[in-house]
């Protein structure tokens, strides 16, 4: 059971990188099947707090939370918690298209596989659903054993979203998925994150103020660490409360 109305919530939740603290108490609860957007300057804390809703960023050597993140009411750092179970749930898609060396119904059927799932599904029916799902099927139906690498920026960034849906996930996250595309790839993608939404929900960091404003319900904006301001996106772009806000958004600084 929920604990609350939202699918992910932090709740005073700072992040350390050894003595540095990227992430100050930060509270921010992020509504099911909506697109929550994170902005703010370089080096403001975005990508790690993305990064710590799904543990990427426990590799790194010195880093520590504190505080909470709660999943559906479970607190992700918790204790016991596998970590494995918790990247399947909340997948992830990175600034540059990363497609393995390998066939595009392979990049498609790698997390299913190495999550032990090839012997209950039909790799055939994961794929094809999973590049549907990334408008992506259409495009590459006809040539399945092709290199993923061998596609266009655009149609490798939607191979990699297809990859992270493969495992079903509820929550997908993405870190500027956009910032490598031209602007009609980057249309395409904004449009596939619409689509969705219906049936995930989606977090992405971008420093595209139009494009936050465009594609997103709700935006927060960080600095030095601060949650400086979160709000239905309308409001934050329209009738900013913090002048912090308002500054960054009208391009008077970052």
């Amino acid at each position: 059971m929920k604990a609350s109305d939202a699918k992910i919530e932090a709740i005073r939740f700072s992040f350390y990188y050894g003595k540095r603290q990227a992430l100050k108490d930060v509270n921010l609860k992020v509504k099911e099947h909506q697109i929550t957007a994170l902005i703010g300057p370089s080096g403001c804390g975005k990508s790690t707090f993305l990064r710590a809703l799904n543990r990427m960023n426990d590799i790194i050597p010195g880093a520590r939370a504190e505080g909470e993140v709660m999943l559906d009411g479970q607190n992700v750092y918790a204790p016991g918690v596998d970590v494995v179970d918790l990247r399947k749930r909340v997948g992830m898609v990175f600034q540059q298209p990363n497609p393995f060396p390998k066939t595009i119904f392979e990049n498609v059927a790698f997390g299913p596989r190495v999550l032990g799932l090839d012997g209950e599904l039909s790799m055939d029916e994961v794929v094809e659903k999973s590049l549907r799902s990334a408008a992506l099927w259409d495009e590459v139906n006809d040539v399945l054993n092709k290199s993923g690498l061998a596609l266009s920026g655009g149609q490798q960034q939607r191979l990699c979203i297809a990859r992270a849906l493969a495992t079903e996930p509820e929550v997908l996250l993405m870190d500027e998925p956009c910032s490598a595309l031209d602007p009609q790839s980057t249309l395409r993608i904004e449009e596939l994150m619409r689509e969705l939404k219906e049936r995930y929900t989606i977090v992405i960091v971008t420093h595209n103020m139009q494009q936050a404003a465009r594609v997103s319900d709700w935006t927060g904006f960080l600095l030095l660490g601060d949650l400086v301001e979160y709000d239905k996106t309308a409001e934050l772009f329209s009738r900013p409360k913090d002048k912090r806000t308002d500054d960054y958004i009208t391009g008077r600084f970052g």
